[in-house]
């Protein structure tokens, strides 16, 4: 091995010993500035944008964020998952996996709903989109104008939900496969209550999905594609059913 060779193997094990140190206290404060940024920028809304562009103002303020503790760290989005596939048929294998998993969950949890002798906070994401998307019913136009902020959310979301966050959770509790547990739940729980900010069948469901995602990204070798495929393609169905 030569001098230059050396070097790189050297720099190589200093970054691992970095990313697979069991520095409980950095990555909970890595998380601590992560959280707080997340929920406090979403008290920011500028009227004039809308609120697909202000989801991508938040989404990309917690992006720098995100990447600016992970050069602390010395880790890269490679690293949690934003790599090229080893199979392009594999990766889209799972999606649909994902796709058919979710679209089944979604039915169970609709019928244990309606079988609950309590009730729960209905949910409300059908009068929202009006709000948030505008009037979609048989508008394409505006569905055409607007899907490519929806999919560039549902890329993003992965990257941040199930790259970041999770990694540095499972981190927190010094990844063994007890915290790998603990880091999928409280992702899950976390981004659903993002979504909603209460106990709703949305924010539930929307939970259900991210433990899915979750889930999967562990079992399927820790590749973000397929789980950002099968996130732009459950958006769109949801978007053109609020078309239809």
């Amino acid at each position: 091995m030569n001098i230059n060779q050396k070097r790189t193997a050297a720099r190589i094990n200093s970054k691992n010993e970095i990313w697979n140190s069991p520095n409980c206290k950095g990555f909970f404060f890595d998380l601590v500035i992560y959280l707080t940024a997340m929920f406090l920028v979403r008290e920011l809304y500028f009227p004039k944008l809308g609120f697909l562009s202000n989801g991508l103002f938040w989404s990309f303020t917690t992006l720098v964020i995100a990447t600016w503790r992970m050069k602390v760290r010395n880790v890269t989005w490679k690293e949690l998952g934003l790599r090229k596939p080893k199979s392009l048929g594999k990766t889209i294998g799972i999606s649909a996996l994902i796709v058919g998993i979710v679209v089944i969950s979604m039915v169970v949890f609709e019928i244990i709903i309606d079988l609950l002798p309590f009730s729960i906070v209905p949910d409300t994401s059908t009068e929202s989109a009006v709000f948030r998307f505008g009037d979609l019913k048989g508008n394409w136009l505006l569905f055409f104008s607007i899907m490519p902020l929806v999919l560039i959310e549902s890329f993003l979301e992965e990257l941040l939900d199930r790259g970041f966050l999770m990694n540095w959770l499972e981190r927190l509790f010094s990844r063994t496969s007890f915290a790998t547990v603990i880091a999928v739940l409280l992702q899950a729980a976390i981004f659903g209550f993002r979504h909603s900010y209460d106990l709703s069948a949305r924010s539930i469901s929307v939970g259900l999905i991210a433990l899915i995602m979750g889930i999967i990204y562990v079992k399927f070798g820790r590749n973000l594609w397929p789980l950002i495929i099968a996130h732009c393609v459950l958006n769109t169905l949801s978007m053109i059913d609020r078309v239809l």
